[in-house]
């Protein structure tokens, strides 16, 4: 079993609904059962007026969710013939992108428990939760660009709402988040020992729910603030206006050779962000760019929609499937990237990745 369902009692007679990610051997990376098992039963718990709210989080100590299965993607894509859409690529994305979705938009208080690694699909689960609580062991990124892909599952609608433009550089650069930035940015409400879990969890079934949705997420923020926080400094928020200057918008080619400049800064995050730039896909910087121009006043419905054409697009073009192979398959962590450099993206070549490749209505047409 890759996902734990179950339900327990509160005092007050409502129920909640916890489910579980729970396969720790692969850091809980969200594979398209775990979705085709979490998505039914999120739609139950919702529609059942005796559940009052829901708990997400994982097994293990290591990870709450380290992203999608991208193996999965790997073999998809290197099993369809050139020019064909991978099918099971077009079912994961539909599907991940649909959960994601309804997360977002949850009537009832969902309560994310993001210990740990909470990376690309983990944190398309984590951004949406009502309640997103992060610990001091917590650790947060968009690597896309490592793995020719880019921030999707939404990213392209929470990145640009970040303060300034710390969503542009994360998103270009990988960087890793702790439980303080995440705060800084929106991506978490609490900071709370992970050792707390258990606690919290008693906390909610011992208090008196009353099953209305606005009611019952002001109970679920009380409940959190009684709890000691444990955030610590944000690295993000110190460098802020450091990153502001770096990112100006005065176009990626200007952008990326300030990027590259940060290899050699004194601060350790600072230079490792820019020597993973350096080192990434420069597709998946120009789609980054050309997502954050043209997603930032789109509806999250909108954005899902536009960033599943952009990552079938992504399978059906080199660096994606280059990117898994180097990382996780052949492990040599040498890409070849094609293009291989920033100047040789063309307009074309990212303009080829957003086409729609779907009959009739989209398969999101239905998200509002």
């Amino acid at each position: 079993m890759t996902v734990i369902l179950r339900e327990f009692d509160t005092a007050g007679g409502h129920r909640f609904g916890h489910a579980t990610l729970a396969s720790p051997t692969t850091l809980n990376a969200l594979s398209l059962a775990m979705i085709d098992q979490l998505a039914p039963r999120l739609d139950t718990w919702i529609a059942d007026p005796g559940i009052a709210g829901i708990v997400l989080d994982a097994e293990g100590e290591k990870a709450f969710c380290a992203g999608g299965d991208v193996q999965a993607l790997y073999r998809s894509m290197r099993d369809t013939e050139p020019g064909q859409v991978p099918r099971e690529a077009a079912a994961f994305f539909e599907r991940e992108y649909r959960l994601d979705h309804r997360i977002h938009t949850c009537p009832k208080p969902i309560l994310c428990w993001g210990h740990g690694i909470v990376m690309g699909g983990g944190l398309g689960l984590m951004a949406g939760a009502s309640h997103r609580v992060a610990t001091p062991g917590t650790r947060i990124a968009m690597p896309e660009i490592s793995i020719g892909l880019y921030p999707d599952v939404g990213g392209s609608w929470f990145l640009p709402r970040m303060p300034g433009r710390t969503g542009l550089f994360l998103a270009l650069t990988g960087a890793p988040m702790n439980a303080a930035d995440a705060r800084f940015v929106g991506l978490a409400d609490a900071v709370l020992p992970h050792a707390l879990k258990d606690t919290m969890l008693q906390a909610i079934a011992t208090a008196r729910w009353q099953g209305d949705a606005q009611a019952d997420r002001e109970h679920l923020t009380r409940l959190l603030m009684q709890f000691p926080a444990e955030a610590g400094e944000s690295v993000l928020r110190r460098h802020v206006d450091l990153i502001g200057s770096v990112m100006l918008d005065d176009g990626l080619e200007a952008i990326a050779t300030r990027l590259r400049g940060l290899a050699e800064h004194a601060d350790a995050w600072l230079s490792a962000a820019g020597k993973t730039f350096a080192k990434g896909s420069p597709t998946s910087a120009a789609l980054s760019h050309r997502l954050w121009q043209a997603a930032r006043h789109l509806s999250l419905a909108q954005v899902l929609r536009l960033e599943y054409q952009v990552s079938l697009g992504s399978c059906m073009h080199h660096d994606f499937a280059e990117g898994v192979r180097a990382l996780l398959i052949d492990k040599d962590r040498k890409p070849i990237w094609a293009p291989a450099t920033l100047d040789q993206v063309t307009r074309a070549h990212v303009d080829a990745h957003f086409i729609e490749r779907h009959d009739g209505l989209h398969p999101l047409h239905d998200l509002h």
